[in-house]
Order: C-alpha cells, then structure tokens, then sequence
C-alpha cells in the first residue's frame, strides 16, 4: 500500500492537480483508494459514462478508440481525469489492463464534494482546465 506522501507525489504529476499546493494534494490523497485488478480487465469502456479517474501504478494497459489501438499506458500514466469535472462525462476511448494492475482510483462524487468544501482546489482545478484547454497539447 502507498503512503499518503507517495499518493501526493503520483497526484502532482497530474496536470489537473498541478497547481495544488501539498496539503491541497494531501487532501485530493485522502480520496484516493490502491486497487489491484487482473490482466484483460476493461477498466473504461468507450461511450459509458465516466464516474472514476485512474492512475496506473503498476502494470500495463492498452488505449482503443473504435476498435483501434491508439495508446500504451504504463506506470504514472493517468486516465479519466474529465469524469472528476464533468457531471455527465462520456468515456471517449477504452482502456483495458493488458498486465495485472495496480491503480490509484479517484471517484467523481467524492472528489466533487471536496470540490464544495474546498473552493480554492475548485479554482485551481478550473484554473488548471483552462490551461490545458487553451494549449496547443490539448487534444482535438
């Protein structure tokens, strides 16, 4: 199991919480639950709405947009970050463990409740959307 200060560390890498303070990541780290699951584990499904975001601590998993394979996840990649934001997210591709994996889970209810407590993460969590928006690395 991950100590609080790894998940904070795993947690700083994602763009989304790039602009939280420690104790602000702390608090995102309290959320966060380590699952292990088994090879050919369908851990999103294109087109089904998103309630949960990932991190991949372990393992391997393949990225396919209809039908096709599109990306390689390996350890510190993350996925599902819109489904913390969006109240109705629809997963865009599917990810499916081609390795057992380890992840850190995230869940959007709870993360959105923080959100309400906790105005200043909302800000920088917006703030942090915005950027990745309006940059020339976000996706089309």
């Amino acid at each position: 199991m991950l100590r609080r200060n790894q998940k904070v560390e795993l947690l700083r890498r994602v763009p989304l919480f790039a602009l939280c303070s420690k104790r602000e990541l702390a608090e995102i780290a309290t959320l966060a639950d380590e699952i292990d699951l088994r090879k050919d584990k369908e851990l999103i499904r294109e087109g089904s709405r998103g309630r949960e975001f990932f991190i991949l601590l372990e393992g391997e998993a393949d990225v396919t947009k209809e039908g096709r394979s599109i990306n390689r996840l390996g350890p510190g990649d993350f996925f599902g970050e819109i489904a913390l934001v969006a109240r109705s997210p629809m997963r865009t591709a599917t990810v499916t463990a081609t390795t057992p994996v380890r992840l850190l889970v995230l869940t959007a209810q709870s993360f959105r409740r923080l959100l309400e407590r906790s105005p200043e993460i909302q800000l920088k969590v917006l703030q942090a959307l915005a950027e990745r928006v309006g940059s020339d690395d976000a996706p089309a």
